[in-house]
């Protein structure tokens, strides 16, 4: 199967809550407000219409909000690194998946155990994703532990340049890490003009809940959006500690933060392209730490997804992720719960895969598992179809009472049509292969294969440079 394709009818939020919920999201812009800071931000918000009051707060009215939900794509091309369309986002419904291509620390794959990111372990994660169908971008973050850190974000962002060849998600640590990738970035499409036509990345930024928007925050937003370039703004709220214990309440607020993003880009840049980002969890009042695997933060995921597909715009989610510090009983449960619900809401793009301990490690064992798992789902998710030429009565009426299939030219034309994994295993044998030795081997075979996916020698050339003048 080349796509995900979801034909089973889920939701979570009805219309009657989409409306309450967007209507108590707009009473809380327009009469609560929120902290923002950032002079280029505060100045356009209050000279558009926004109030900026005595408290502090800024409060942004209803008609600014569905001002900016009308002039924001409701489609988004991405593109891969040699400029092929890779991920179209739009009404179909499409999902698309993506793991980390560096993080705090490693699961190691062959040692075992749980080490620091370091910088050559980039090419092993890109390598990875690279080679597998089911994930369709890498986040770029900026973590690795043998890097300086006024530099980590640039010196990530060229490795996974390098090493991937699909589409990229950047963060940046500092606005100044963030307009030097857009510059190399801008550099390695031939010009501004051509990354905006054909992006093969998008950026990731987020507020502070509950209801801040710090200046890093609003000018790494104001840069992308006057770039053009598109970017995720994505809340991350937490049930009993950075917003309400109340399911409900947390979405409105966490819409109330998302729609913030939206409303600034739109204002630096009308139409610029936004991605609607959402993670309400839950503080774990026991380890006092923001759960990534709780079936509350899920269905909210979920929750959010039918509230962003009303609005008609992309939807950044999260799943196949997982609180245990490795790959094991617990890790797999949540990640293959997680992935199924995800494949059958309306998100667009998920990221997060592969990646467990909340949020410190990435374990490429799991990416790859996962990528295992959500090939199954597709299976699930594609539905039944019922229509007058999907029945073959005629093959029953043929074999009759007692026969069998096998023989039939029927069965020879639709057998492919199921589920054959790769991973998992189906054979009696009681001295199969273990799961995690197959999971090992694949990796194996990945990165003793070619190498990473060839980059002509004029780019590779232009990164080399980039290299040079940011010392790294």
């Amino acid at each position: 199967m080349s796509e995900i394709k979801r034909n089973i009818e889920f939701r979570v939020l009805n219309e009657e809550k989409i409306a309450r919920i967007h209507e108590k999201t707009l009473y809380l812009m327009e009469h609560v407000g929120m902290k923002v800071d950032g002079e280029r931000a505060v100045e356009l918000l209050t000279d558009c219409g926004a109030r900026l009051g005595n408290d502090g707060r800024m409060r942004i009215g209803a008609d600014m909000v569905e001002k900016a939900l009308a002039s924001a794509p409701k489609e988004l091309t991405l593109y891969n690194r040699d400029g092929e369309a890779a991920m179209v986002i739009n009404s179909e419904n499409q999902v698309y998946f993506g793991t980390h291509s560096d993080q705090l620390e490693l699961v190691d794959p062959f040692e075992g155990g749980v080490r620091k990111f370091l910088k050559k372990d980039i090419a092993t994660m890109c390598r990875v994703a690279d080679s597998l169908p089911n994930i369709h971008f890498v986040l770029s973050v900026g973590m690795t532990a043998d890097v300086d850190p006024r530099i980590q974000t640039q010196s990530t962002f060229i490795e996974t340049l390098k090493h991937f060849s699909k589409t990229i998600n950047f963060s940046s640590n500092d606005v100044a890490s963030l307009k030097d990738c857009i510059n190399i970035a801008a550099d390695f499409a031939g010009g501004l003009k051509e990354l905006q036509e054909k992006p093969f990345l998008f950026y990731y930024c987020e507020p502070i809940p509950p209801l801040t928007h710090p200046a890093d925050s609003t000018e790494k937003a104001y840069i992308s959006a006057e770039n053009r370039i598109p970017f995720i703004y994505m809340p991350y709220c937490m049930m009993g500690g950075t917003s309400p214990m109340s399911l409900a309440t947390t979405l409105v607020q966490c819409n109330a933060e998302a729609l913030f993003g939206l409303v600034l880009s739109q204002l630096v840049s009308e139409g610029a392209p936004f991605i609607y980002g959402a993670m309400p969890s839950v503080l774990d009042m026991r380890t006092t730490v923001g759960s990534y695997a709780a079936p509350e933060f899920h269905l909210s995921i979920a929750a959010m997804a039918d509230l962003v597909a009303h609005y008609g715009l992309p939807f950044y989610g999260t799943a196949g992720c997982s609180d245990a510090w490795a790959v094991d009983e617990q890790s797999v449960s949540e990640v293959t719960f997680q992935i199924l619900s995800t494949m059958l809401s309306k998100a667009n793009l998920i990221h997060d895969i592969g990646v467990l301990d909340h949020c410190n490690n990435v374990s490429p064992e799991m990416v790859v598992l996962a990528d295992e798992i959500i090939e199954g789902a597709k299976y699930y998710t594609q539905g039944i179809a019922a229509g007058e030429e999907d029945f073959a009565l005629d093959i029953i009426e043929k074999v009759g009472p007692g026969g069998h299939y096998l023989n039939e030219m029927h069965t020879l034309k639709n057998f492919k049509q199921v589920w054959y994994p790769q991973i998992f295993s189906r054979e009696r044998s009681g001295a199969a292969v273990s799961i995690r030795e197959r999971i090992r081997q694949k990796i194996k075979d990945i990165l003793e294969g070619d190498g990473s996916p060839a980059l002509d020698r004029s780019r590779l050339a232009l990164l080399e440079d980039w290299e040079k003048k940011l010392s790294l």
